[in-house]
């Protein structure tokens, strides 16, 4: 009967078997993720304590609110690398993009101007999150043409796929990998999200798994949510899980 006034023990998550997180916004002050170097190097650290050793960080590129460019990515990356010596962090700390595929995307693609990759051809695209895009197989089609591997951000937050599940096996047939949000599986974004991203894992649609972290309050979780590290575990165990290879 004592056991019902014990405190109860947290232990933390360990992600450790991921090696590399491949999704998140670390750059300060260049989108909706960390405000400032000292909150970047919060979430890093944060990071590093839950046993990654590699980060790639993903800001937005976004030509209505968050219009970056490699030049300012790559700028901020290098103001990041240079704290992170500074502080003795050990840590591989990268930089990619989180492109959302809207016509700015479509130009890009058009005028060849590069994209930044994960790694070798891999590159990060996101959806709108209110509108279904029409011409996504068509973008993505493109993508290939010019010889990218395009990888789909949280397919499980597409709440409007939920009314057709099949937009996922025709994203799967146009050649599009998906990266899972860690946190979904804790209900993070909502019982329809996480109804999503059980579909999606009973299906073996999970190439990636990513923190899409932004703030304290996903590092927190990722720190106190068993489910998560349980999750991580067997979905590593099934060996379709790219992280590791990055």
């Amino acid at each position: 009967m004592f056991s019902l006034f014990k405190k109860k023990i947290v232990v933390p998550a360990n992600l450790s078997g991921l090696r590399c997180d491949m999704h998140s916004h670390f750059i300060p002050g260049i989108d909706d993720g960390s405000p400032d170097l000292e909150t970047s190097i919060l979430l890093i650290r944060g990071l590093v304590e839950l046993g990654y050793k590699k980060i790639i960080t993903t800001p937005h590129i976004n030509a209505d609110i968050f219009p970056n460019t490699p030049a300012i990515i790559r700028a901020g990356q290098a103001d990041v690398v240079a704290e992170l010596n500074r502080q003795h962090i050990d840590v591989e700390f990268g930089a990619a993009a989180e492109y959302l595929m809207d016509e700015h995307f479509t130009d890009m693609l058009a005028t060849g101007q590069p994209l930044l990759t994960l790694k070798d051809n891999l590159v990060l695209v996101e959806l709108s999150f209110a509108v279904q895009a029409i011409n996504v197989r068509e973008i993505l089609f493109d993508m290939q043409l010019k010889g990218y591997l395009p990888v789909l951000a949280h397919p499980e937050r597409y709440l409007y796929f939920g009314a057709n599940k099949g937009w996922y096996d025709q994203l799967r047939d146009a050649g599009c990998l998906f990266q899972l949000n860690l946190l979904s599986f804790a209900g993070y974004y909502g019982p329809e999200s996480r109804q999503l991203v059980e579909y999606l894992v009973k299906k073996k649609y999970v190439d990636l798994l990513g923190t899409d972290m932004h703030h304290e309050r996903h590092l927190e979780m990722l720190r106190t949510n068993t489910k998560v590290h349980r999750v991580v575990e067997e979905l590593l165990s099934t060996g379709l899980i790219r992280n590791p290879e990055l």
